[in-house]
């Protein structure tokens, strides 16, 4: 959630603000809106995030790299923190099915001096850390100064054996009150965590619903969570209601404070990794970043409005869209879940899904999605999310990159788009590394991004929209060990690293609390 604070400079331009001689609003994509006429975009002075905790498997590693981009306006005589430091309340996998008492009593578990888990220096240059500790906390930080705009945090564990193997990636994410999980499971063999990390002082009080393919699915247990101030709370979904249900859509939802969230799926022969929630509900939906040997895409779509969806399918190819055979459309009734199989869609071709309103505007209806990919066959498959995400409007970046390994989508589902996708520097030196690519409309482009030059360890890559139509992206990250095609696929939204000031209130200093 974008939490807006102004800092007054004076007691004139309070008087002015309080009298609202102007308003100070984020800006929009359309640069013809009245506002961005008198605005001015200036990048934001401080941002949060929080990160889950990672795993309770003892033969896993997890790494976390810290970026932020160069910003022109960011720069300068100033010196920015940014540091991610451990929750209070942190538990192993054995301890994650809590009553309330339990959870009160986690406050304070932690010191009050902990040290800083990662810390980013200066802009431009990743800095990673690495642990194989099975009690690896979850972590809250916050960015300021030129170390705020677009900062990003990812996180990527290795888990090399056991029912939870795999590779698990996710980008770290800013505090909010709402986020929807479409692609969440009661089945027998998922086990689906929700991750709740309150990064505030006081309590958060969260409910927590889920929605199968006929609606509601009734709860078996408490739903409101308390999750204590500077701590966080993993729940077991399927503890939450007797239901069994592959396909389900999960809310969280914020009744006071503010929490991250994000979702721990476990399959018992598919791997497991974490799900990012979906975009804001919205009639149209872009899931990028299909790779071209998915051997399986499963499509999981909620409705949470008071109309049903009826939705046109189509899939953004290499060199045009098309409309998967035998899966044109999906009808989604109001308040379920539904699902479609698609197969292997991309028949050795990447590709993204783009889901818009069957019949014109008339009949178009808000909804979340999510993609379950799977790579591989027989006991060697492996799984990874992709829910659907906003477009870049100026800049998004994915923060852990390695020598070999990742591949970049970008897809323009209109009109047709120039990005510039920049390599940083390697967490161990190196130069940046900048190309372009034209993407033509309706399509996707999946590329081997650019590497540093002459880099060592982790970079970052950014993408930047230049002109034209919505691009939306995604990274995927590719770790095959054992015969086992371990991968994780992390969007990128835009970093909402800059923020429009109307020009009457340029003497203000904008704070920007989870920017990202």
């Amino acid at each position: 959630m974008n939490r807006t604070t102004l800092s007054l400079i004076a007691a004139v331009t309070a008087l002015a603000a309080v009298t609202g001689v102007a308003s100070l609003t984020e800006g929009s994509s359309d640069d013809t809106a009245p506002a961005a006429k008198t605005a001015t975009r200036l990048p934001v002075e401080r941002s949060a995030l929080v990160c889950p905790t990672p795993t309770s498997s003892d033969v896993a590693t997890t790494t976390y790299t810290a970026f932020t981009p160069k910003v022109t306006g960011a720069q300068g005589a100033k010196k920015g923190t940014a540091a991610l430091l451990p929750a209070q309340g942190s538990e192993d996998d054995g301890a994650q099915k809590d009553t309330q008492k339990d959870q009160k009593a986690q406050k304070g578990q932690a010191g009050t001096a902990s040290k800083p888990v990662v810390s980013l220096k200066e802009p431009g240059k990743p800095v990673t850390a690495e642990t194989d500790r099975s009690d690896a906390p979850a972590l809250i930080g916050t960015a300021d100064g030129p170390l705020a705009p677009g900062w990003t945090v990812q996180q990527t564990t290795t888990v090399a054996a056991g029912s939870g193997r795999g590779l698990l990636g996710t980008t770290c994410t800013a505090p909010d009150t709402d986020f929807w999980f479409p692609g969440t499971s009661t089945a027998k063999d998922r086990q689906d965590y929700v991750h709740l990390t309150n990064p505030d002082d006081r309590d958060a009080e969260v409910d927590l619903k889920l929605y199968g393919p006929n609606g509601r699915l009734k709860p078996s247990a408490e739903e409101e969570i308390t999750v204590p101030g500077r701590s966080t709370v993993p729940v077991l979904l399927s503890t939450l209601t007797d239901v069994e249900s592959l396909d389900a859509t999960l809310r969280v939802s914020a009744r006071s404070g503010r929490v991250g969230a994000a979702v721990q799926a476990v399959d018992q022969e598919l791997g497991s990794d974490w799900l990012p929630a979906s975009a804001e509900p919205s009639d149209s939906v872009v899931l990028p970043g299909i790779p071209a040997d998915a051997t399986s895409v499963r499509l999981v779509v909620f409705a949470p409005g008071s109309d049903d969806a009826d939705l046109k399918v189509r899939l953004a190819g290499r060199s045009s869209s098309i409309t998967p055979a035998g899966q044109e459309s999906l009808h989604v009734k109001s308040g379920m879940t539904a699902w479609a199989d698609l197969a292997d869609v991309t028949k050795g071709e990447a590709g993204s899904l783009v889901l818009t309103p069957e019949g014109g505007e008339g009949r178009a209806a808000p909804v979340v999605a999510a993609l379950r990919v799977t790579r591989g066959k027989g006991s060697s498959q492996e799984t990874a999310f992709i829910p659907a995400t906003t477009s870049i409007e100026r800049t998004g970046t994915a923060a852990d990159n390695r020598a070999k390994g990742s591949t970049l989508s970008l897809v323009a589902p209109n009109a047709s788009a120039k990005v510039r996708v920049t390599a940083s520097a390697g967490s161990g030196g190196g130069s940046p590394v900048s190309k372009t690519y034209d993407i033509k409309g309706g399509t996707t482009q999946a590329v081997e991004p650019p590497r540093p030059s002459s880099g060592r360890g982790g970079y970052a890559l950014t993408v930047e929209r230049i002109s034209g139509g919505p691009v939306y992206a995604s990274r995927m990250l590719a770790l095959p060990q054992g015969g086992i095609p371990m991968f994780t696929i992390q969007p990128l939204p835009d970093d909402r690293g800059t923020v429009a000031v109307p020009a009457a209130r340029q003497d203000l200093s904008l704070l920007n609390d989870g920017g990202q």
